[in-house]
């Protein structure tokens, strides 16, 4: 179904499984990002996105060529200071998140239900061709850009100005958890019914001076609809726009936070 960083994802109809990278494969996707980031503008447009913006079969491929590269070649070679830094950033990022969102949001409506059972193999496409596994979450209709993308397609901007004041109605109920996304990017967010949820835990924190700083960093920002990627999408709706953004300044800065945060 996708893949990042640090996973591999998995779908039935109904039911998402999720495969962990090993730290290797891990390290190999940084070096591979890394590279691709120096020579993104000598690709082709569409390749670029394919490789860069979503899983692609070119990148898988890179990845298994790097990391037979670097099973021979001396670790001081690939896995500099900087590589390491992002490796154990990541790492230490994803641990801390998925430990908040079970503390946190189990039960809730914020995150897809997960459900517990014994131990069981399955198949899944593509390698490693089965997975045994203990645990499976509600899978997701699409990811929250998706769908604002579907209904700016159909031209039904009074619906995706709707499903903008979700997004921000659930960042704030997550507040009220005492959690804050670090990294409130769109794909982070997927539709469920008619739910926001969080699939992407990475970048939450409960700790209120990381959340101080962050709202401190975006306090500048003029137009956050760009900032969340949403400039295309909105191109041809600036009233939307506008809307948007005074009501994101008016929900996202410290004294509204704070005023919802527990304790």
């Amino acid at each position: 179904m996708g893949e990042g960083i640090g996973k591999v994802v998995y779908a039935s109809e109904h039911w998402v499984v999720k495969r962990e990278r090993t730290p290797f494969e891990i390290v190999a996707l940084i070096v591979v990002w890394r590279l691709l980031r120096r020579v993104e503008r000598l690709l082709p447009k569409g390749l670029r996105g394919r490789m860069i913006d979503r899983p692609s079969r070119q990148l898988r491929f890179f990845r298994v060529v790097v990391q037979g590269a670097l099973a021979v070649l001396p670790k001081a070679v690939w896995f500099p200071a900087h590589t390491r830094a992002i490796w154990r950033e990541y790492h230490t990022r994803s641990l801390r998140g998925e430990r908040l969102a079970r503390s946190y949001l189990d039960g809730s409506s914020l995150i897809p239900q997960p459900v517990i059972f014994p131990p069981t193999r399955v198949r899944v496409r593509g390698w490693p061709g089965t997975l045994t596994i203990s645990e499976a979450t509600e899978r997701v209709e699409c990811t929250f850009d998706q769908r604002l993308a579907e209904l700016a397609g159909r031209n039904r901007f009074d619906l995706v100005e709707e499903w903008l004041e979700r997004f921000l109605v659930a960042r704030q109920a997550g507040w009220s958890r005492g959690l804050f996304s670090l990294d409130a990017h769109l794909k982070n967010y997927g539709v469920a019914g008619e739910r926001i949820v969080l699939i992407d835990s990475g970048g939450l924190t409960n700790r209120w001076e990381e959340v101080e700083r962050k709202l401190e960093s975006i306090k500048q920002i003029e137009e956050p609809h760009r900032a969340l990627g949403l400039g295309p999408l909105l191109a041809g709706n600036p009233e939307i726009a506008i809307r948007f953004n005074s009501r994101w300044k008016v929900v996202v800065n410290r004294e509204a936070v704070r005023e919802r945060w527990p304790g």
